[in-house]
């Protein structure tokens, strides 16, 4: 089983991200205090999110409008400009959030360049998945930049065009089961799902039960091991 290229998915995966979302979420439920209480503020969020995905896709952008749209609705439309100020802020501060990589994720992403291509294949706004990688430091170990509206088996399958390789000779690795790893496997290759634990309920899918080209491993250092022992095998 060589593997000639590898795809990374970016947020959650290499740095954090999931956590400052939650941050965020938790400052606008305590903005709508007045309208209605904590639990009813996050599941009217998150519909609101999954409601707005094909307008505004992913990514703290589309967040943002989430929460005003979530105020206007859970307030009758009487939310102060004050709060709309705030929310205003709130998403700036998302977006401006500092990039942490996972510990010894640029070390690891060292050893996987020097066994295959690497690719990032992230979804969400091209000006803020630009910017992380920028300030990620990590940008010459790939050999190419995938930032995609969505993560289908098509989008995959033109990935592996792109860089002429067979599906069974590449791998996605990432922390999303809906995103990452179901449609990688669809389109042929092998995947590598590495949870982590504030990951997005949207995102979350039952684990495939009987696919030989499926693993899940305790984090991305893992996947070098893993890897030469594959191959090995």
């Amino acid at each position: 089983m060589p593997i000639d290229l590898i795809c990374l998915d970016a947020d959650d995966t290499l740095w954090h991200n999931m956590r400052f979302f939650h941050a965020t979420q938790d400052a606008l439920v305590r903005m709508l205090e007045p309208f209605a209480d904590a639990g009813i503020a996050r599941s009217s969020l998150e519909a609101c999110e999954i409601r707005n995905l094909g307008l505004f896709g992913y990514g703290a952008k589309a967040f943002t409008l989430s929460m005003i749209e979530t105020a206007l609705d859970l307030s009758g439309d009487d939310v102060p400009a004050s709060v709309i100020r705030e929310i205003l802020e709130a998403g700036k501060a998302l977006h401006a959030h500092p990039v942490e990589l996972f510990e010894g994720t640029e070390e690891t992403l060292t050893a996987l360049a020097e066994r295959a291509r690497l690719v990032l294949v992230t979804k969400g706004d091209l000006f803020h998945q630009e910017a992380k990688l920028a300030a990620s430091g990590l940008g010459d170990l790939f050999s190419g930049i995938e930032i995609v509206s969505d993560k289908k088996p098509e989008t995959f399958t033109g990935i592996f065009d792109r860089n002429a390789v067979e599906p069974g000779n590449a791998l996605m690795a990432g922390d999303s089961m809906r995103s990452d790893i179901i449609p990688a496997l669809e389109a042929g290759a092998w995947a590598a799902y590495i949870p982590q634990p504030l990951g997005w309920s949207h995102e979350q899918r039952p684990a495939p039960s009987d696919n030989p080209r499926f693993v899940e491993l305790p984090s991305l250092a893992a996947l070098v091991n893993w890897l030469d022992r594959a191959e090995a095998a």
